[in-house]
This record gives structure tokens, C-alpha cells and sequence, in this order.
């Protein structure tokens, strides 16, 4: 008797814990579905030929990712494994969601990418929700090594593609940030013999670098500041681009999406990007400039480029800069803003005599909207300066 009185209390305890298991299983349809929900401000759609879930790992399989507004297969993804997903209130968190490696060849031209991953996703319970409630959100991306082979040789490396998103506590926007590490670009073998004389005599026979950027973005009056981002190459130079925007908010986001499904759905292409255009020049009135500022650290490739210059005109380098700050102040007197003549022809002066760095400002007084720096540079160009509060300098 107490043999089957316990045979049949751990039956009906199976029983009872399938039945929970089953009642509590992760939904893989309604995953997908969020996830193309909030996809879709983006235009993009991801597919799907089958899903498998086995306990907190969902696997989508056969992936793909394709525009809404086109036919075709898309982007082909493979198998993405999502591993430690967790539904909460409606949505899903999900630990890591990982990639197959890829490799595709066309026109004698493969690329293989490995190690790719998203580590913390957030899907919203409710995509149209506002705010960041409303958005598809991870906490860090990777990607790499990718590596570009042209028959047979290698063209272009990079060691791996990463990017950290951090969500503000009071869910007013996030602040995010960057990289593309050890990028390697092999020139030498470029088949144009114009461009490979070119190429040999700048001697940028290989590129090295890398691709750094800082910034945030706060929703509501949709200030988007780029702190920095920085193109670093080796024996070249460094390039930083730093603006701040103001403006671009979801409902911007989302106006700008309509346009692009409008004109590609729409077969007259020239009727297309005409109300295309229109369209733009609305958009643009919800935009504000708020700062920019381009900087150029010089690595070598000034000199390299008066010396390619100058030969060309059968002059020395030197000469060559010699003739650039003596057309300098000519081409800008058109402008008919003897300020900014007088500052520019200084700094490009500075800068030919000995390149080390070399600055472009726009700093207003307060945040300008585009129509009017459109307006200025269409019938006013030498009012510009003033509008954006533009300076420039050298070696500083």
C-alpha cells in the first residue's frame, strides 16, 4: 500500500509540474512578433522559418531579415539563439542573442564575419508605449573579426565592431559609445593604374586605424549630441566630428520612416524623389543646430599631399602651399566677409607653414534652426559666419 500510495503522489507531481511548466513556456510567436513590432520604425522586419523554445533559450531558425517595403528573401541570418530570455510584464529581457558566423562570396569577393552578439536586450510589452518603454534597447553589441577577401587576398580587416548603450535612469534618453578596433586596409593591389599611382605616391599602400564615438541622445526634445567621433589612421591623420542637434525625436524618427516607405513604394522615381525632397525640407523644420566643430590632426599626409600636388604642377611641395596661401584669400573675397577672409587666410597659412591641426567651429549664441541657415546660404551667404557663429583656426 505505501508503495503505490507513493507511486502515485510522484505522478501526480509530475503531473502538476508539467502542467506549470507548460503553462509558464515562453511564448516564441509572441516573441517574434514584439520584436517585429518594434523593428518596424526602423523599416526592417525579422523572419523566421521555425522556432524552438527549450526552457529560457529560444532559437530562431533559419532567421532572416528583410526591408517591409520590399519582396525578396532578405538578409540571411542562420540559426540566432537567444539565451536566458525572460517575459516580464508583457515583454522580454533576453541575456545574449547570438549569431552564426557569416561568409558570403559575390564577384569574386567574400566576407566572413564571427563572434556577433547583442548581451541585454530589452523587448517592449508595447512598441507604440512612449519612450524608451516603446523601444527595442541592448546594452552592449558586437561583432568581429571581419575579414574581406578579394581573390584570394586579403583587402580589409577589422578586429571586432563594439557598441555600449546605457539607459538612463529616469528614462529621459541614453548615452552611448563606440568602436572599430585595428582596422586594416590593403590598397596595393587596387586595379585602376591611375589610382594605384595615386595611392603608391601618398604611400597609403595599407591603412591602419581605428573608429572611435561618444554621444547621447535625450528623447523628448531630441537632442542628439555626438561628443566625439574620431576617425584615427596611421601616418594619415585624425579626424573629430563633434555637433549637437536638437529635434530629432521618436515622432521625428517615425515621419522620417514614412517618407522612405512612401518613395520607395512609389514606381515613378522622379515623382518620387521630388516629393521626396519636399518632404525633407518639412522634416527640417523640426531641426535645431546647436554646435559643431571638425577638427584634423595631421600625421604626415599634408606634406605628402602639397609634395603630390606640386609635382603634378611641376613645383616643389612647399611651392605648392606657397600658391594655396596666395589663392586663399582671393577665392574667399567672392564671399565679400572680410572677417572671416582674414581668419581663414591666417589658419590656412598656419597650418601649410607647419601642419599640426587644423578647426572649423560653429558655435551660435543660441540653437539655430535649419530653415534659417538654409535660408542664409541661399540668399544670403556672407551672413552665415554670424547665423552659426563659424570660426575657424590652426596649430591650436
Amino acid at each position: 500500500m505505501t508503495f503505490y500510495r507513493t507511486t502515485r503522489l510522484m505522478l501526480s507531481s509530475a503531473a502538476i509540474l508539467s502542467f506549470a511548466s507548460s503553462a509558464f513556456a515562453l511564448d516564441g510567436v509572441d516573441l517574434l512578433k514584439k520584436i517585429n513590432a518594434a523593428y518596424a520604425i526602423q523599416g526592417v522586419s525579422l523572419a523566421s522559418d521555425g522556432i524552438d523554445v527549450d526552457g529560457s533559450t529560444v532559437t530562431l531558425k533559419g532567421a532572416s531579415f528583410k526591408p517591409i517595403s520590399a519582396a525578396g528573401p532578405g538578409t540571411q541570418l542562420g540559426n540566432v539563439t537567444m539565451t536566458g530570455v525572460d517575459e516580464e510584464a508583457g515583454g522580454y529581457k533576453v541575456d545574449k542573442v547570438a549569431f552564426p558566423d557569416l561568409s558570403a562570396t559575390k564577384e569574386g569577393v567574400t566576407v566572413n564575419a564571427t563572434d556577433m552578439s547583442i548581451s541585454g536586450l530589452t523587448i517592449p510589452a508595447d512598441a507604440t508605449a512612449s519612450g524608451l518603454d516603446g523601444m527595442l534597447l541592448y546594452q552592449k553589441a558586437h561583432a568581429g573579426p571581419i575579414h574581406i577577401v578579394k581573390d584570394g587576398l586579403e583587402v580589409f580587416s577589422l578586429e571586432g565592431i563594439d557598441a555600449n548603450l546605457t539607459e538612463r535612469g529616469d528614462k529621459s534618453g541614453f548615452d552611448f559609445d563606440s568602436s572599430i578596433k585595428a582596422i586594416k586596409a590593403d590598397l596595393s593591389k587596387v586595379d585602376d593604374p591611375a589610382s594605384q599611382d595615386t595611392i603608391n605616391k601618398l604611400a597609403l599602400q595599407h591603412v591602419n586605424g581605428n573608429v572611435t564615438m561618444k554621444g547621447s541622445w535625450a528623447l523628448q526634445p531630441g537632442t542628439i549630441d555626438i561628443k566625439d567621433f574620431a576617425i584615427d589612421l596611421d601616418n594619415i591623420g585624425r579626424l573629430d566630428l563633434a555637433f549637437g542637434i536638437s529635434g530629432y525625436t521618436l515622432d521625428f524618427m517615425k515621419s522620417l520612416q514614412d517618407t522612405m516607405k512612401a518613395s520607395q513604394a512609389n514606381p515613378n522615381k522622379a515623382e518620387a524623389q521630388q516629393a521626396t525632397g519636399l518632404a525633407m525640407l518639412g522634416l527640417m523644420q523640426q531641426l535645431t543646430l546647436n554646435s559643431a566643430e571638425i577638427t584634423f590632426k595631421d600625421a604626415s599626409i599634408t606634406k605628402r599631399a602639397l609634395d603630390y600636388a606640386g609635382a603634378s604642377q611641376g613645383v616643389s611641395g612647399v611651392q605648392m602651399a606657397n600658391t594655396l596661401k596666395g589663392l586663399t584669400p582671393i577665392m574667399l573675397a567672392q564671399l565679400n566677409i572680410p572677417e572671416l577672409q582674414a581668419a581663414v587666410s591666417a589658419a590656412v597659412s598656419s597650418y601649410l607653414d607647419d601642419p599640426k591641426s587644423f578647426t572649423v567651429t560653429a558655435a551660435p549664441a543660441k540653437p539655430v534652426p535649419f530653415p534659417m541657415i538654409v535660408g542664409a546660404a541661399m540668399g544670403a551667404p556672407n551672413t552665415i559666419p554670424s547665423v552659426i557663429g563659424l570660426k575657424v583656426s590652426a596649430n591650436n
